[in-house]
């Protein structure tokens, strides 16, 4: 779940946004527009991981636990298509 609040908002409530990074990312916005995002360091250490494969990142995704989607190994791609 993503929460938003603004800068006076999250000036004021600086723990109720903590707390709510522990659901997702929390973004506080400045003049109405996305200006920050409060995260855990356990979900900036899963963002910013190098050699995590795309069904890694992708599964990392808020939102995405609904969609069932099978990423092939490399050594298991699929075949070339053959036309006779």
């Amino acid at each position: 779940m993503i929460t938003s609040m603004t800068s006076r908002e999250f000036n004021q409530h600086t723990n109720q946004a903590k707390k709510a990074a522990v659901s997702g990312p929390v973004v506080v916005t400045d003049r109405g527009r996305p200006d920050y995002v409060l995260l855990t360091y356990d979900d900036y250490l899963a963002l910013t991981d190098q050699n995590r494969s795309v069904a890694d990142a992708f599964r990392a995704m808020p939102d995405t636990g609904m969609i069932d989607i099978e990423f092939p190994r490399s050594r298991e791609l699929p075949r070339p298509v053959v036309f006779d």
